[in-house]
């Protein structure tokens, strides 16, 4: 497994912003750049979403993608993610879903609510932190156990985004590499990344 050279062609990787988008800094922005090839959503209205919207364009994008898939996405593209119908979901072979939100905790999000809770038809891992002001962790852990996903609990990540100092975030990286590899039979390949070097190292 190298860290050069283009996406394997086997795979695409869908990049699923929360509300109000993921900026610069934010590791989903990072990862897209350095993806050759990666696709991002993007959203028509980002401050007022509503989860028709979202979800018809999420499911176009992952059917017109060249390649199977494999999602990533934070807060409130977790939950448009577990929305999206059967041909869509079809052409997913992973999904890596990152500090999801609760819909019911705001009411722009609303109308995302009630989020499902039946089994993901693919593999999926979650992951979230004890202290996110979106959604409690117990609640992350709910979704987890109804979604089939495996679970990561992080101690006192925030929201996993820039303000709680995710930028590049390695440990994310490398469960993409994860997915991305069971996905394909392959390793995710992107360009020269030195934290993931050290944390290929420190295994």
């Amino acid at each position: 497994m190298t860290a050069s050279g283009p996406v394997a062609a086997a795979t695409s990787v869908v990049v699923v912003p929360g509300w109000r988008d993921s900026g610069a800094g934010h590791w989903q922005t990072l990862w897209a750049e350095r993806i050759p090839e990666a696709i991002r959503v993007v959203q028509d209205d980002w401050i007022t979403p509503t989860r028709n919207a979202w979800v018809r364009t999420l499911e176009s994008t992952i059917l017109a993608a060249p390649h199977p898939v494999v999602v990533v996405a934070h807060s409130l593209g977790c939950i448009a993610t577990t929305h999206i119908g059967p041909a869509a979901a079809e052409r997913v072979r992973g999904a890596l879903l990152v500090a999801p939100a609760d819909p019911e905790r705001r009411a722009v999000l609303s109308d995302f609510a009630p989020v499902p809770y039946a089994a993901l038809p693919y593999r999926s891992i979650l992951v979230a932190s004890s202290n996110d002001p979106y959604c409690p962790v117990r609640l992350a852990g709910a979704y987890a156990r109804a979604w089939g996903s495996e679970f990561v609990r992080l101690q006192n990540a925030g929201h996993i985004n820039v303000e709680s100092g995710h930028g590049d975030w390695p440990l994310g990286w490398a469960l993409l590499q994860s997915l991305a590899g069971e996905a394909q039979d392959a390793a995710l390949l992107a360009r020269p990344d030195p934290s993931l070097e050290r944390l290929r190292s420190a295994a």
